[in-house]
C-alpha cells in the first residue's frame, strides 16, 4: 500500500506532466489524459487520427517532457525489421600474431531507448510491424540468439492513419493485443483550431512542431518509482470481478464477431489503478475501470458483417456493453 504521502507526489507528478503536455496541445486533454494512464501503467499506447492533428506531436511532448532517452522511427513500405531492431555485422579485425580475426558485433536499432515513437506504424508491412512484438511484450530483442534487454522504462507510442487512408496496412491482431490503449484523436473545435493554427503561424517559419514551452517534468527514476506506485494501488476482488465481467461481455455481444481475450481484463485493471493514482485515491472504484474500458477494450474486438452493413461502431457497441454489465457497490 501507497504512503499517503508519497501517494501525493506521484499524483503531483503527474498532474505537472499533464501541465507540460498541455502547454503543447491545443485540446485534446481526454487524450493527453489516458496517455499519462497509460504511462503509469507501464503500458504501450497506438494513437489513430487522419494526418495533422497533433499525433506526433503528442508523442514529441510527451517525450520533451521526459527525462530520458527518445528515438523515433518514420515506418515505410520499404522499412525491414533489421532497421527496428538492430542486426549483426561481420567486424574483419587484424591482430598482429594471428592475422585476421573475425567477430560479429551487434549494432543495436532505435528500440533501445526509453521512449520509442512508431510514427504512421501501419505504413509498414506486417513483417516489419511484426518486429516489435517481442520488444512490446518482454521488453527484449534477440539478435542472433542473443537476447538483449531493452532499457527500463520502456514505452512505445505508436501512430497510425485510418485504415482506409492510402498506403496503409492492417496491424496483425497478436500486435494490437500489445498496445495497452488505443486512443483516437478527432477534429478540433472552431475556437481550438483557430488557436492551433495562431499558434504555428504566429512569428514562426515552417512547419517546426511547438515544443519550446515544454520542459523535463519526470526522470527516469522517478517515472520507474510511478509505475511501481501504481501496481501498490489496491484493487477490490469485486472491481476486478467487474473488469472481467466486461471483458467477457464483449465475447457474446450481438455485433461483435470477435471479443476481447484476457489482456483486455488485465488492461481494465493496470489502466484502473493508475486512474485511481491519478485522483489522489489507494483503490480502485468501479468508474475508474468503466472510465477507460473503451480505450483498452476497442482495439481488442471486431464488428461482424452484419454490424458492419449496418453502419455501427465498435466504440458504440462497447458502450452498450458498460450500459449492460452492472456495476458492483463498492
Amino acid at each position: 500500500m501507497n504512503n499517503p504521502s508519497t501517494l501525493q507526489l506521484h499524483t503531483q507528478a503527474l498532474g505537472e506532466l499533464q501541465d507540460e503536455l498541455n502547454r503543447a496541445l491545443v485540446g485534446q486533454r481526454g487524450v493527453v489524459q489516458q496517455t499519462l494512464i497509460a504511462l503509469a501503467a507501464s503500458g504501450h499506447v497506438l494513437i489513430e487520427g487522419v494526418p495533422g492533428l497533433g499525433k506526433t506531436l503528442l508523442a514529441r511532448a510527451l517525450a520533451k517532457s521526459l527525462d530520458m532517452s527518445f528515438a523515433r522511427i518514420q515506418f515505410t513500405p520499404d522499412l525491414m525489421p533489421s532497421d527496428i531492431t538492430g542486426h549483426t555485422v561481420l567486424d574483419r579485425n587484424i591482430d598482429s600474431q594471428n592475422g585476421k580475426v573475425d567477430e560479429l558485433r551487434v549494432r543495436r536499432g532505435p528500440v533501445f531507448t526509453h521512449l520509442l515513437v512508431a510514427d504512421e506504424i501501419n505504413r509498414a508491412p506486417a513483417k516489419t510491424q511484426s518486429a516489435l512484438l517481442e520488444v512490446m511484450q518482454e521488453q527484449q530483442v534477440t539478435l542472433e540468439g542473443q537476447t538483449i534487454p531493452l532499457p527500463a522504462p520502456f514505452l512505445v507510442m505508436a501512430t497510425q492513419n485510418p485504415l482506409d487512408t492510402e498506403g496503409t496496412y492492417p496491424l496483425p491482431e497478436a500486435q494490437m493485443d500489445r498496445f495497452l490503449f488505443m486512443l483516437r484523436i478527432e477534429y478540433p473545435s472552431q475556437e481550438e483550431e483557430v488557436a492551433v493554427v495562431a499558434r504555428a503561424t504566429h512569428a514562426q517559419a515552417g512547419d517546426r512542431l511547438p515544443l519550446d514551452d515544454v520542459q523535463p517534468r519526470l526522470s527516469k527514476a522517478a517515472v520507474l518509482a510511478l509505475q511501481q506506485a501504481v501496481t501498490q494501488v489496491r484493487l477490490d476482488e469485486r472491481v476486478l470481478d467487474y473488469a472481467v465481467r466486461l471483458t467477457r461481455a464483449t465475447r457474446a455481444w450481438n455485433g461483435l464477431a470477435v471479443g476481447a481475450g484476457s489482456r483486455g481484463a488485465i488492461a481494465l485493471t493496470r489502466a484502473g489503478r493508475a486512474a485511481a493514482l491519478m485522483a489522489g485515491r489507494d483503490f480502485v472504484t468501479p468508474d475508474d475501470i468503466k472510465q477507460y474500458a473503451l480505450p483498452a477494450l476497442r482495439h481488442r474486438v471486431r464488428l461482424s458483417p452484419d454490424a458492419q452493413l449496418e453502419g455501427r461502431t465498435v466504440d458504440e457497441l462497447i458502450n452498450e456493453v458498460l450500459n449492460s454489465v452492472q456495476a458492483p457497490r463498492v
